[in-house]
């Protein structure tokens, strides 16, 4: 039996053996540190344009293709403020509008009390900001809600949600492992929690095929208040190895109040019981009955093993490498059931990524990111 097969008989919702895996990312970088070449998957192979060819675009050029787009006519048509100043000052505005910045074309709207500017595409480059929010691996093939939600966050063009519920539907990798349907019974809901890291849920995927440095399991933490999840690759599920990786985090986020597991055996160790005695941590457990308590956990390791399922490699063993790829993704994508992303509700800005790099590039200038206190007020 092979890897892929393996991690089929060992974990069916990985999905069908039939399913050709691809990796939509950028060769690895030449690596001076403790990751030597030798230690690397040989196979993370670039299908997607990690070299930004497409973004090594002069402010001047896409400013061009914007005032050449005939569908963009009407929005510079209807251009309410030019540098800041109205252009008819006895016109109210009202949200969404389009203003110009040095020449610059701007879409303006408001969500959740924040005023967005969105960096209006011209149609040759539309086609890039769709491959870095869905195709690149750091987009992570969340599907068309997620990256509606990542795209409007930076840009806007005519027919823009369109486009990117046309992009996903034929985008392979995302229809050759879509989930068939199932139903699942009534989640059982836990009070709402609002301070960060004040309850915790931990939970074990895998066994998944052997990676190349030997890891089988992932271990999933995810914060209650934020969703913020840590996804850390395991050798083996022992209770010590556990206590440890929970140190480790508690040491990034703050010892939490309560710790909600399921009823496996690592969870219900000594060591387990142990750690949330020394600390003070409610040991809270899902019933054996019922584990659907969990549910936030439970849609995250879906979530989780779909996204692997679509870029790991042929033979299984890098799906570790790539899990930074996956929750950098899921970490920057705005949740429905908040608003905002994990990121954004842990440390108070927007994380930098690729389309903030294309945003920055065409712009021809650096984005500026709020500070903690600019992002709440």
């Amino acid at each position: 039996m092979d890897a892929a097969e393996q991690m089929y008989s060992e974990d069916p919702s990985w999905g069908s053996p039939d399913f050709p895996f691809s990796v939509l990312a950028g060769e690895l970088e030449e690596s001076e540190g403790p990751i030597a070449n030798e230690d690397r998957p040989p196979s993370v192979e670039t299908e997607a344009t990690l070299e930004f060819a497409d973004l090594n675009t002069h402010r001047e050029n896409f400013g061009s293709e914007q005032r050449k787009d005939p569908t963009l006519v009407r929005a510079w048509e209807n251009v309410m403020m030019i540098n800041g100043e109205p252009v008819d000052p006895g016109n109210r505005l009202s949200f969404p509008y389009f203003i110009s910045n040095d020449d610059m074309l701007y879409r303006v709207y408001k969500k959740n009390n924040e005023i967005i500017e969105q960096l209006v595409v011209p149609k040759p480059y539309t086609k890039v900001v769709l491959e870095l929010a869905q195709g690149h691996l750091l987009g992570g093939h969340l599907g068309t809600e997620k990256t509606t939600e990542r795209v409007l966050q930076r840009f806007y063009w005519p027919g823009v949600q369109k486009d990117i519920e046309n992009y996903c539907k034929s985008c392979p990798v995302c229809q050759m492992s879509a989930p068939l349907p199932h139903f699942r019974s009534p989640l059982v809901h836990l009070p709402i929690i609002e301070v960060p890291f004040e309850r915790i849920a931990m939970d074990l995927v895998g066994p998944l095929p052997k990676s190349a440095r030997g890891h089988q399991y992932i271990l999933v933490i995810m914060d209650y208040a934020t969703r913020y999840p840590e996804a850390i690759p395991l050798c083996q599920t022992s209770a010590k190895n556990i206590a440890k990786e929970l140190l480790q985090v508690f040491s990034r986020v703050g010892i939490p109040k309560d710790l909600l597991t399921d009823q496996g055996t690592p969870f219900m160790s000594r060591v387990t019981k142990e750690l949330c005695k020394l600390f003070k941590v409610t040991h809270l457990r899902t019933s054996v009955y019922h584990p659907q308590t969990d549910g936030l956990v439970e849609r995250f390791n879906k979530t989780l093993k779909s996204m692997l399922k679509k870029v790991v490699d042929k033979d299984g063993k890098n799906w570790d490498y790539l899990l930074p790829y996956l929750m950098f993704a899921i970490r920057e994508v705005p949740q429905s059931s908040t608003g905002y992303s994990p990121f954004e509700l842990l440390y108070g800005r927007h994380p930098r990524g690729l389309l903030d790099i294309a945003k920055e590039t065409w712009e021809g200038e650096k984005t500026p990111h709020k500070s903690i206190i600019e992002h709440i007020s």
